[in-house]
């Protein structure tokens, strides 16, 4: 699997996993999507994806690197699709 790809799987395991917020954006912790089964079968290196959503400015989240169990309660989101002008 590509970036590209890696980051839509991303994406929908967010939807799946997150809460969706009044502005339109979904959030999760951490610590949710890195304890989720499907999601440990799916990334190979999930703070990887994360990092390159991130970059990609698809995602928000404190800090450059997540470790598990230290930053599980770190909230991470995913911004709304861009409205249609």
């Amino acid at each position: 699997m590509n970036v590209e790809e890696e980051v839509e799987r991303l994406k929908e395991e967010i939807h799946r996993l997150g809460k969706i917020q009044p502005d339109g954006s979904y959030k999760v912790t951490f610590g949710v999507l890195f304890n989720d089964d499907r999601c440990a079968n799916i990334f190979e290196a999930l703070v990887g994806t994360l990092r390159a959503a991130k970059k990609r400015k698809v995602l928000a989240y404190d800090g450059e690197l997540l470790l598990q169990g230290v930053h599980d309660n770190v909230e991470i989101t995913l911004k709304p699709p861009p409205q249609p002008a």
